[in-house]
Parts: C-alpha cells; structure tokens; sequence
C-alpha cells in the first residue's frame, strides 16, 4: 500500500508536533464518550417519571452506552488504523450529533434507547483515533518517549469528564429538564466537527483509487469483530441478568466465543490479537488495573448518587455537586502526572486511593456528615486521575505502533467492563431499595477489587522503572547498542520464516566479525528449522538481460550493471556454504535492494499461510531496511534479529536499529527468538 502526507500533515524535524490547534480537537473528541457515559446519572429518575416507567427500567439507557461503547471502541480503533483517523473521527461526531438529536426528541423509551446506542458508536472513535494521530504525529517528529503533556490532555478528556457528568447533568436537569442530557450533544459536537474539518491532519491519500468492501472487510477482520459483538453482548446479557441467571445467554456467548477464539488464532489479521495479548503481559495487566480500577470509580459515580438521593434525600442537583470534587481533583491531577512520563508511582496511588475511599464508602451512614461524602469524592479523584494517566502511558508504551488504535479501544473496552460489572453490583445490591446496608455492601466489593489492583501494580516487574520505550528496549554490551524487546508477541512457527538475505559469497567478506555473524544466523535457523518454521534465502544476482534493463535513472544498480557486477554464475553471487539451503527451503534471487520488491517471495510465503517474517542479513542499510519496510507496508509482522544483521557502517547500522526499525518491526536478539519459538 502506497500513501502519501502533505508536508502541513507531516510535522518537520525540530518543529513543535503538537499545537494546540492539534490538540483541541482530539481533546473535545475523547471526551464525548466519558461524558455521555456519566451525564445520564443524574437524569435518570426524572427520565422515569416524565416517560411514566419504573426507575429499574431506565438502567438500559445505561447498559446500552456500555455495551455499544465496549464493542464499538476497539472497532473504530480498528477502523481508524485501516481507512485513517480523520475519516474514523469525524464520522463519530455526526453519528453523536443524530443522537442527540433523536434523544432529545424521543418520546419514549424505545427512541432513548436508540439515541444512546448512537451516541455509544460516535462517542467511542474519540479516543482511539486521537491516539492513532497522537502516535503516528510523535513517529514522525522523532520522540523516544510519550508525548506526556497531550497524554495528560486525554487523560483530562478521559476520566475528568466523566468525573464531572454527574454534577454537569444534575445542573442540565434540574434546570432545563432531561433532555437536555441527550441535546448538550448538540452544541458540543458543532464544536468538535468546526474544529476536526480544520484542523485534525488529514489522512494518508492512498494511491491506486479507493479499497474494495472485500478488502476493507479483510483488513478490518471483520468476522472477527461480528464475533467479538456477538461474544461481548451475551456476555453482558448474562452479567445483567444476575442474580437470576439468563443461561441462554451464556449459552450463546460460548456458541460466539469458541469459534471466534479459533478465527482469531489463524486469520493473519486478527481484529483481537489473542497470541499478541498472551504474550504481552504488561498490555494485559494494563486493560485487568483498568478494569477493576473503574469499577471502584463508577459505582462512586452511580451507586453513591443512587443512595444519596433515596437514602439521605438529596436533591439531583446537589448530588451531583457533592460528586463535583471528584472530577476537580482528577483534572487538577492528570496533566501535571501525565507531563512527568510516570506509570508505577501513579499506579500504586490509584491502587491506595481506592483502597483508602472503599473503606470510606463502608463507614457512611444515612445520617452521617456531608463532608464524609466529599471526602470519599475526594479520594477517588485522585484514583480517578493516577489510573487515568498511569495506565494510559502504560498502553503507550506497551501496545506496538501499528495497533495503537486497536489497543486503544481495547483500553476502553476493558474499562467498559469495570463500569458493567459496576452497574450489575449496584443493582443487585440495591434491588430492594438503596439503604446503607447497601452501600456497604457495595464498598467491601470495592475494597476487595482495590486489593487486586494493587497486587497487579506492585507484583509487575515491568512498572519499576520510568524508562521511554527506546530505553527500555535497549541493553549496553561492552559500550555498543543493542535491542532487545522485552515484551514482543509470541510467534508461531508454522506461520513464520527466517529470511536469510544476502548472505553470499562476495558480500559476507566485506563484513567485520562475518564469521561470528554467521554461526549466530546459522543457530538461529537451526532454532526455526527445528520448531517447525519456515527458512528462506534471498540473494542478488543478475543476468545479461537483467543488466540490459536497469535503467540510468537508477543511482546504484545502473553503475552496477555497467560494471557487469554480479552475475548470476559467478560464484560471489553464491549462498555462504555455511548456511546451504535444505529442501523445502525458499530461495528466491532479486535485482534490486528488497528481498520482495523483484521477487516472488510474497506469492511463496502467503501460499504457506505465513505472515510473520524474522529478519537476517548484510546489510543493515540496504537488503534488511528496505525488506522491513515492504513486508511491513504488506502486513507482515516483522521481527529483526538485532545480531544477526551487520553493515560496513556501524553509525547507520546503530541508528537503524535503535531509531527507525522498532516504530515498524520488533528488534529481538537470537536467544529471544529461541525463547519465543518454545511453546507456551
């Protein structure tokens, strides 16, 4: 795939990449889906009594943003990474715009259910999107570590906004009735679409005319994500349903699960990366921190203001002012933590906080101070804020470049679940009415998931430095660079293949330290070979004909067929002896710089089912860059052996490796790769 940027889309080397104009956009974006999730708190009595229905009924105005969200957030990241984030943000915003509109105008139940789950689509390409134009605009200007200032804008556009939905709608509501829970859209979202047509970059123009359905269905793995919905949505009918079971829903989200799970682990471009997610710890313990993290802050948010208004009689209003200083202390919190790069000592505090404000939740009574409340809304703004930034500089620095979008939304996804299972104890606990009983309930089911979010941030290895993704990728041997990735997804040997490239005769002598470098390649295929991999070898050859055809616009090989260099009969063109092709080996012979570009390697591996390619070769600067970047604009997932590759200049060779490669392949050493071929 070929795209092209305009140099105003591409921000230049040493140029301020994120301005405000960049920022505000992404900013007001990730903040319609928090928004819209905690705004209907407050309205939801109100909603009853103006539609005549029954207060437990108005819970699916709830439910639906959540499951819709939960579904729709990894997809429109999915979405965004395939056809572009601007495209995938800007039809967000309309699909929240038609919501609030048919919200607003609904006359029942039905019509409000609907608006939700349309506002539950639209809000949810925020987020992904944002982050999609937030890392690619950091890959262009050359940062090693997280943009944490905008990482801190998110975060305030995340959690913070959410945090103040309560008190913002408790004003909406009490002063201009329900709907305008459903109409703020409006307003807020002629905003947001004045400024992405502006001034969010534009995205890449792909050359060759517009994709196919079949090829955008492919690229998105779109059974994938119908079974992923299908999956998801049982599952939460399932949570909803308790404590009386519904078991056909559980019935059909194993029917949805089990084949999705096999689709997932052979199609090449999995919507859900399960081997990926396996194999990444630190991604996973992530999505879990998050997860339990928001569960704690939402029954805050819906449970406390339930009980609040049934079981002290506090007004709408004012219950959604005394939840005001929880979103205060979130915003006032998030930026400054998120501009330090911090991950594990935010962490922990969001873990203590929690821990601190469920133990607070156990205490109150019915007849108690309204400072306590304060003081537990407090203390879960500061939860609110460290796991916010904490986990979302986490995601940053564990999801891979090319899924950011996807890992994204899974991120919010996760999250999505925490405020499910949320909704479920709230209501379950409450079912015979919001007492005090209750909502101690509710904050010993809270104290407990604090416990787990501590033990998953105190026991993880991976938080106990502040190390940017370079260096936390990089070993120093004996004053010399090398990378290693510590954490890379797992690779399945029937679908992958070491590439050998340009190993031969006239080359590997031209090499310092050759011997060395070949009887690490040699074990490496070895390593492969046995674990039931594929092996291929790429040399450059030529024929009289393939001289004839060089053109004098080409710098490098038109002198090279002038020379009459490198025939294909001449032994210099020959495989190093050491590393002799088997059968059932790939050997392919090119004419240019890439090992794919004047071959038929790609046709070979794909009728092998392989998409996963492990890089070797001389020299780093030529056959391994340009191959990366052609298997990797095709979809592979590339690995480099950061020793089994050399070049005679070691400057480029260093910068290549530890600047230019890990934004698209994953830098591993030989040992690696023999940890990750062994089966889990």
């Amino acid at each position: 795939m070929n795209t092209r940027l305009t140099e105003a889309d591409s921000p230049a080397r040493g140029v301020e990449p994120f301005t405000w104009t960049f920022t505000a956009p992404l900013y007001v974006g990730a903040s319609l889906n928090p928004i819209n999730s905690s705004i209907i708190a407050t309205a939801l009595v109100p909603i009853a009594s103006g539609l005549h229905v029954s207060v437990g009924s108005t819970s699916v105005l709830v439910t639906s943003l959540y499951l819709t969200s939960a579904i729709a957030q990894p997809t429109a990241g999915k979405l965004a990474e395939a056809l572009g984030p601007r495209r995938i943000f800007l039809s967000g915003i309309l699909l929240v715009l038609l919501g609030g509109l048919i919200g607003g105008l609904g006359r029942d139940l039905a019509m409000l259910t609907v608006a939700r789950v349309l506002v539950g689509i639209g809000t949810s390409a925020g987020f992904p999107s944002a982050m999609v134009l937030i890392r690619r605009r950091a890959t262009d200007a050359g940062l090693t570590s997280p943009p944490g200032g905008v990482l801190g804008g998110i975060a305030i556009a995340g959690m913070a906004t959410a945090a103040v939905g309560p008190p913002i709608g408790g004003l909406l509501v009490g002063a201009a009735g329900w709907r305008w829970a459903f109409l703020i859209n409006i307003p807020v979202t002629a905003l947001a679409m004045a400024m992405g047509v502006r001034w969010v970059p534009r995205d890449p123009v792909r050359e060759g005319g517009p994709r196919g359905f079949r090829e955008i269905a492919a690229r998105i793995d779109l059974p994938g994500i119908v079974g992923f919905a299908a999956a998801m949505t049982s599952s939460i009918v399932f949570l909803m349903s308790l404590p009386h079971a519904d078991w056909y829903a559980l019935a059909v989200f194993v029917v949805a699960a089990v084949p999705t799970v096999w689709w997932e682990l052979r199609t090449t471009r999995p919507f859900f990366d399960l081997r990926e997610l396996a194999s990444n710890g630190a991604l996973g313990r992530t999505y879990l921190r998050q997860a339990f993290t928001l569960l704690g802050v939402y029954t805050v948010m819906y449970g406390m203001t339930q009980w609040m208004e049934a079981a002290r009689g506090i007004s709408t209003e004012d219950a959604g002012l005394l939840l005001l200083p929880m979103g205060a202390v979130s915003a006032l919190l998030s930026r400054p933590l998120a501009s330090r790069n911090l991950v594990r000592g935010p962490l922990i505090a969001s873990a203590v906080s929690m821990l601190a404000g469920s133990v607070g939740i156990v205490l109150l009574t019915s007849h108690g101070p309204v400072l306590a409340i304060v003081s537990v809304s407090l203390i879960f703004g500061v939860a609110s804020a460290t796991t916010t930034v904490g986990n979302q500089t986490a995601l940053y620095l564990s999801a891979s470049p090319e899924q950011i979008g996807t890992a994204s939304g899974l991120f919010r996804t996760f999250g999505y679940l925490g405020t499910i299972v949320s909704a479920v104890a709230t209501s379950v606990v409450f079912r015979h009415g919001a007492d005090d009983h209750g909502l101690h309930t509710l904050g010993a089911v809270l104290v407990a998931a604090g416990v787990v979010v501590l033990l998953l941030t105190v026991l993880d290895r991976r938080l106990m430095s502040r190390r940017t993704p370079i260096q936390e990728n990089t070993n120093t041997v004996q004053g010399e660079q090398r990378v290693s990735t510590t954490d890379v997804p797992a690779i399945d040997p029937k679908r992958t293949a070491l590439l050998a490239m340009d190993f031969q005769n006239g080359i590997v002598t031209h090499i310092p330290g050759s011997d060395a470098l070949i009887e690490r390649v040699n074990g490496a295929i070895a390593d492969v070979r046995a674990a039931g991999g594929t092996i291929g070898y790429v040399r450059v050859a030529f024929t009289e004909d393939d001289w004839t055809a060089v053109p004098e616009s080409n710098k490098t090989f038109a002198a090279a067929a002038a020379a009459k260099m490198m025939h294909d009969e001449d032994t210099t063109t020959r495989i190093d002896e050491r590393l002799t092709p088997q059968e059932g080996d790939i050997v392919v012979r090119k004419i240019r710089f890439g090992g794919i570009s004047t071959t038929d390697l790609d046709r070979r591996l794909r009728d092998r089912g392989i998409d996963t390619l492990v890089l070797s070769g001389i020299s780093t600067s030529g056959v391994v860059l340009s191959t990366l970047i052609d298997a990797a604009d095709r979809d592979y997932r590339v690995y480099v052996l950061s020793d089994g590759v050399a070049d005679s200049d070691t400057e480029v060779h260093e910068v290549l490796l530890n600047k230019v490669f890990p934004s698209r392949a994953h830098i591993i050493d030989t040992t690696r790769l023999n940890e990750l071929l062994r089966p889990a």
